[in-house]
């Protein structure tokens, strides 16, 4: 595992495309697909009060195989798309069936995945014109209800680290603009920093990291990654290539022959999962 993390933060310095998609690790068939006779992680609904809405909101909870009140774990804040919901993930994307096979394979650090509704407004279902300008509003007023209302629910209800070090937030298209937006806007709560396909709410890169070096220094991890057939790719492009230019250390990668769909993110979880919260 030492030497896949490592050869993944070489393909950030510059390799090629074609290189980076032979490096990365390759992707069993069963990686989403339920296994017998392993330990299973449980899926909570939470209700959170938001002060930041006004009303208690909705959010399901991964805890792992093992899961006990007497450890510590850290948390990863995963983030669904314009279209979805807090049931997004869960539905289309199997996150605890691809977690449940990695832990099996001892392959990740502890963790729980919190996955929330990033639409922060008293209706936040996913219907009628969801480009609608107030809906679209929602997903940036969601990073105040994150950091305010959220996490300290989380951390005052389940044992986990309350450290920047112990703490990671990634997403898809929508919610992959926000957990670029939020993770390196805030560089003093989280570390690990993932974007999936990230949508047009992302910011310009020189404003989502207006110094680079502090941003290289205080990064862990910041993953970039498209399909190569997603129309969106220039946003994920765009930002790597910034990186490139400012030195930032990150891990860039295409799918190739990828859309703008389930079939990428997938993979993105089960890679990115791998890579949290060690050394």
């Amino acid at each position: 595992m030492e030497k896949k993390i490592a050869f993944l933060l070489y393909v950030s310095l510059g390799l090629s495309q074609a290189q980076s998609q032979e490096i990365l690790p390759t992707i069993p068939d069963y990686f989403d697909i339920v296994t017998a006779d392993i330990m299973k992680g449980k899926v909570d609904t939470i209700h959170y009060p938001s002060k930041t809405v006004g009303n208690d909101r909705t959010a399901l909870v991964y805890t792992p195989p093992g899961f006990t009140k007497d450890a510590k774990y850290s948390v990863l804040y995963l983030l669904h798309g314009i279209g979805g919901d807090e049931f997004e993930w869960l539905t289309n994307g199997q996150p605890h069936v691809i977690l449940d096979n990695l832990y099996a394979g001892e392959k990740l650090a502890p963790m729980l995945v919190v996955l929330p509704n990033g639409r922060a407004m008293k209706n936040d279902r996913a219907e009628g014109n969801i480009f609608d300008r107030e809906k679209v509003a929602a997903f940036a007023a969601f990073e105040k209800d994150l950091l305010t209302d959220l996490i300290p629910y989380i951390e005052a209800n389940y044992p986990v680290y309350m450290d920047r070090e112990h703490r990671a937030i990634a997403g898809l298209s929508m919610g992959g603009g926000q957990s670029l937006n939020i993770g390196l806007g805030n560089l003093d709560k989280f570390a690990w920093v993932g974007g999936f396909s990230s949508a047009p709410n992302t910011k310009p890169p020189v404003e989502l990291i207006p110094d680079p070096k502090a941003a290289g220094k205080a990064l862990s991890l910041l993953w970039v990654s498209c399909g190569g057939q997603d129309n969106l790719i220039r946003i994920s492009q765009q930002l790597h290539e910034y990186l490139d230019t400012n030195g930032i250390p990150h891990v860039y990668h295409v799918e190739a022959g990828g859309k703008h769909d389930f079939a990428v993110w997938k993979k993105d979880l089960f890679r990115f999962s791998q890579l949290l919260f060690k050394p």
